[in-house]
């Protein structure tokens, strides 16, 4: 059994991902308490990881797998951006990630072999009007991942990032709040659907499970081939 940490489980892809991995050792992590994580009976803590105090978490010896969920949709044309709202998004999906590695790290190294595996958007890779902010912060995991990927290695600790595209969860309630908006979001993805929680909380779990063994650095779409393929 492994001891794995999830941040920003208490619903959508997190809480997907902590569904699929509820016979492993979960810690998890989430600004909210939901009935929906509760049920699972993990070792839960509320707070946020971007500015509370990391000392109240509670980590085992050893860290075998690390997840950071957390993500923002702050879609609004450049000129109406404030510095403060690219603070805000930077903090929440980059410095967070930043804050909880580090605090993780010590126990990642002692398992000798985990994985951490963070999340991206398909907007870093592909351009899209009104996503300057979110690009940006993820766009720094991206980075971030990649550098932190090779100077892990050695230490046997993978790092990779999920890049998905606009997916069913209650933080994209608003862009899929009526039938015509759904239709629209399908249309635009090659394989012609709306992204599912479970889309994406499947890699996390490979990425997570020795099948990934030889994985570390990527960054990997699941985007209904957006980020690759043009009809």
């Amino acid at each position: 059994m492994s001891n794995i940490l999830i941040v920003g489980a208490g619903k959508g892809i997190g809480l997907e991902t902590a569904r699929l991995l509820v016979d492993e050792n979960l810690l998890t992590i989430s600004r909210n308490v939901t009935p929906e994580l509760t049920s699972l009976e993990t070792a839960f803590f509320e707070l946020d990881v971007a500015k509370d105090d990391l000392n109240q978490i509670s980590l085992p010896d050893e860290l075998h797998g690390l997840v950071f969920c957390p993500g923002s949709i702050n879609l609004r044309p450049f000129n109406r951006l404030s510095e403060n709202d690219f603070l805000a998004d930077f903090n929440q999906n980059f410095m967070g990630a930043i804050r909880i590695v580090q605090k993780c790290l010590p126990a990642l190294k002692k398992s000798k072999s985990a994985s951490i595996v963070l999340f991206s958007t398909v907007a870093v890779k592909l351009g899209m009007p009104f996503h300057t902010s979110i690009a940006a912060s993820k766009g720094a995991i991206e980075g971030f991942a990649k550098s932190l990927a090779a100077e892990l290695a050695t230490a046997n600790i993978r790092v990779n990032v999920i890049a998905p595209s606009l997916s069913d969860t209650s933080l994209a309630a608003q862009l899929l709040s009526t039938e015509e908006k759904r239709v629209a979001s399908a249309k635009r993805h090659p394989l012609q659907r709306i992204g599912l929680p479970e889309d994406s909380a499947q890699l996390a779990a490979f990425l997570l499970s020795n099948k990934s063994s030889w994985m570390t650095g990527q960054i990997i779409g699941v985007d209904g081939g957006l980020g690759n393929i043009k009809l």
